[in-house]
């Protein structure tokens, strides 16, 4: 789909022992439409992780040129130093099946993945739902509607591009709700309209400031 924002995040820490003497680890997903503030969530936690003395290291999708192939950044420019894998799946292939697993298990480590739940065709997208089953927790954001304001759960796609994985933010995806998520032709023609209507706007404002 779109802006192969899924990301890992992995904390370590010596102090989390269980009975068995074992380290205990955990494993919680995040997962919302374009918008809904999943990098956002994301850095906050390993920021949090990070003042507490532990050791963070953060992957994400190399196909996520749009801000910086180094770095997980969030739409309004905050950011993070990152590794850059081709996806997900090359995580699982390097570090095993069950990497996840074992690195919440066996070694003690906190792993937080943030992604899109699905593509614009409402279709299940990469592999994050895969680590549901494995997860302590599983939290799901939501935008706001471009159109209405009202909680959005799933992304539409602006342009009449067919393939799957499509990088763009805002000038391709939007977040909506169901009711324009099922009118979406309607939804793209407001938009246009509502976008011509502020680019008009725009101009006039700037013509009247020229002449003042």
């Amino acid at each position: 789909m779109a802006s192969f924002k899924q990301s890992i995040s992995l904390s370590t820490s010596s102090d989390r022992a269980g009975l068995t003497g074992r380290a205990s680890g955990e494993v919680h997903v995040i997962v919302g439409p374009m918008f809904a503030g999943k990098t956002t969530a994301l850095l906050r936690r390993m920021k949090s992780e990070g003042s507490n003395g532990r050791n963070v290291a953060m992957i994400k999708s190399s196909k996520d040129t749009r801000y910086a192939i180094d770095s997980i950044v969030t739409h309004d420019g905050a950011k993070f130093p990152c590794w850059a894998l081709p996806n997900l799946l090359s995580f699982r292939e390097k570090y095993g099946d069950e990497a996840y697993e074992k690195a919440a298990d066996h070694d003690g480590k906190t792993v937080v993945v943030a992604g899109l739940d699905g593509d614009y065709l409402r279709r299940s997208f990469g592999s994050v739902l895969d680590i549901i089953p494995l997860a302590d927790t599983v939290t799901k954001l939501t935008a706001r509607c471009e159109l209405c304001g009202k909680r959005a759960f799933f992304t539409l796609r602006k342009t009449e591009e067919k393939k799957t994985e499509l990088i763009g933010g805002a000038d391709v995806y939007m977040p909506v709700c169901r009711q324009h998520y099922v009118n979406g032709h309607v939804v793209i023609e407001a938009a246009r309209s509502v976008l011509e209507s502020r680019k008009v706007k725009s101009d006039s404002f700037l013509e009247a400031a020229l002449f003042v």
